[in-house]
C-alpha cells in the first residue's frame, strides 16, 4: 500500500545515532543541545527546547504561559486532539474557533467575532493556539493583531510545518507568537522517530520549559533557596515532567534537519504535480494564503460531494481498496466523546464539520515516485467514478 506519509531514514542518519550509542551519553548529552541550536539558527530564534513529543511541547508552552484553572484556550477543531488537550491538562477550559473553509486554519474573522462575543461576557482566553494545518501557516498576523487589542498570548502549534515561511520567514521564529511548537513523529517532515520542539524568544519562557521538561528541577546556584550542600547539589523548584528527548532522537534529527530544504521542495514538487493532475475532477484542494509558502505536509483536498454520485466514505474506502493509504485530517475535535461530555455538539462549528464530511489527505513524501503519484490520480479517478 502506498502509505500518505512515512519516514526516510539514510544512511548518514543510521551514522549518527550509531555514533550516539558509541558515546557516553545515551539521554541528555551534547546532541539534544546541537540540535536544539541548529534548529534555532534555522529559524532564526534565540531559543529552542527539545522534549519528548509536540504533545508535551504544547503542555509546557501552556505551562510556562501561566495557563491554569479559570483560564480559557481557545485552538482549532481541524487538529490533532493535543492541540486542544494541553489546555485541559493544566485545568483550564477550552473552546474553539471554527475554520476558514478555503485553508483550513483557524479562521480570524471568526475568531475577532468570538472574542467579541466574549469580552462583554467576561470570557476571553489565555491562550490561542492556530494551527498550521497541513503545514500551511495560518494568517498570523492578523492573528498577532487581534491578540495585542483583547490581551491573549499566542502557541502556535506548528507539527505540520517545519521548513514552512510566512512572508518569507521560517515558522518558527515566532514574530507573531509568544512560543512555536514542532512536532517529529515518523510521518512528519523530519523525524526524531518521537520528538517536539519548542521556540521562543523569551529568555524566561525558555528557561522555565527547559525546567519543566526535567522534573522542574534546576542546579543553577542562582536560581536555588539557599547555597548548595555540595557540588552533587540541584534543587527541584516546581512540580515538572519528565518530558526529555534522549541525544538517540537528537542526533537522528539534527541529521535529518540537512536535508529540510530538500525534503520540502520535494514536497513543494509533488503539490504542484497533484494541483495540475486534479484540476478537473470534482474537488477543490486546499488554497494557499498569499503571505505562505506551506511545508506540505499534507496535501488535502475536499470532495465536491453536490457534484458526485458517491460519499466521501465511498470514494476513502475505494481508495483503500486500490492499495492508496488515504487518510482524514482531522475529526473535529468538538466531536470527540470527551470533548462532548463538556457540552460541545453537533453544528458549534459548521464550517468544521462541513470539511470533514469533505476532506481526503493523499499520498505525499519524499520518496513518491513519479509511477507512485500517478497510481493515486488513477486510484482517484476510479473511486469518483464508483
Amino acid at each position: 500500500m502506498i502509505p500518505y506519509g512515512r519516514q526516510d531514514i539514510q544512511q548518514e542518519d543510521i551514522d549518527a545515532v550509531i555514533r550516539v550509542l558509541k558515546s557516553d551519553f545515551l539521554t541528555q548529552g551534547p546532541a539534544v543541545q546541537d540540535f536544539e541550536q541548529a534548529l534555532a539558527n534555522y529559524c532564526d530564534v534565540p531559543y529552542a527546547v527539545a522534549v519528548n513529543s509536540a504533545t508535551s511541547a504544547l503542555h509546557l508552552a501552556c505551562l510556562a504561559l501561566d495557563l491554569g484553572e479559570g483560564d480559557w484556550l481557545w485552538t482549532s477543531p481541524i487538529t490533532f486532539v493535543a492541540s486542544a488537550n494541553c489546555g485541559r491538562y493544566c485545568g483550564a477550559q477550552v473552546d474553539f474557533v471554527d475554520i476558514d473553509p478555503l485553508t483550513g486554519n483557524l479562521c480570524p474573522n471568526a475568531l475577532e467575532k468570538k472574542l467579541i462575543n466574549a469580552e462583554q461576557t467576561g470570557r476571553l482566553p489565555s491562550i490561542v493556539i492556530p494551527v498550521h494545518l497541513g503545514g500551511q501557516p495560518c494568517d498570523m498576523a492578523a492573528i498577532k493583531t487581534l491578540a495585542d487589542r483583547f490581551g491573549f498570548r499566542i502557541i502556535e502549534d506548528a507539527s505540520h510545518a517545519i521548513g514552512a515561511q510566512y512572508r518569507n520567514e521560517h515558522v518558527g521564529n515566532c514574530q507573531y507568537s509568544d512560543i512555536t511548537v514542532f512536532s517529529f513523529h515518523p510521518v512528519k517532515i523530519i523525524t526524531t522517530a518521537e520528538g517536539g520542539v519548542a521556540t521562543t524568544r523569551n529568555q524566561s519562557l525558555a528557561a522555565q520549559m527547559v525546567r519543566l521538561r526535567s522534573h522542574g528541577i534546576t542546579r543553577d546556584t542562582d536560581m536555588m533557596t539557599h547555597a548548595p550542600d555540595g557540588p552533587w547539589y540541584y534543587q527541584q523548584l516546581e512540580l515538572g515532567y519528565n518530558y526529555r528527548m534522549s541525544d538517540l532522537q537528537a542526533a537522528l534529527g539534527l541529521s535529518q534537519l540537512q536535508r529540510l530544504d530538500h525534503y520540502i521542495r520535494i514536497r513543494q514538487e509533488l503539490a504542484t504535480q497533484y494541483n495540475q493532475a486534479l484540476k478537473d475532477l470534482p474537488l477543490t484542494p486546499l488554497q494557499q494564503h498569499p503571505d505562505t509558502d506551506s511545508a506540505w505536509h499534507l496535501y488535502i483536498v475536499r470532495l465536491s460531494t453536490d457534484k458526485i454520485q458517491v460519499s466521501h466514505r465511498q470514494v476513502f474506502e475505494a481508495m483503500r481498496e486500490q492499495n492508496i493509504g488515504v487518510n482524514l485530517h482531522y475529526i473535529p475535535v468538538h466531536l470527540q466523546p470527551y470533548y462532548q461530555s463538556l457540552g460541545f455538539k453537533p453544528g458549534d462549528f459548521p464550517e468544521a464539520e462541513k470539511y470533514y464530511s469533505q476532506a481526503i489527505s493523499l499520498p505525499l513524501y519524499p520518496k513518491l515516485t513519479d509511477a507512485m503519484h500517478k497510481q493515486v490520480v488513477e486510484a482517484l479517478k476510479n473511486a469518483l467514478l464508483i
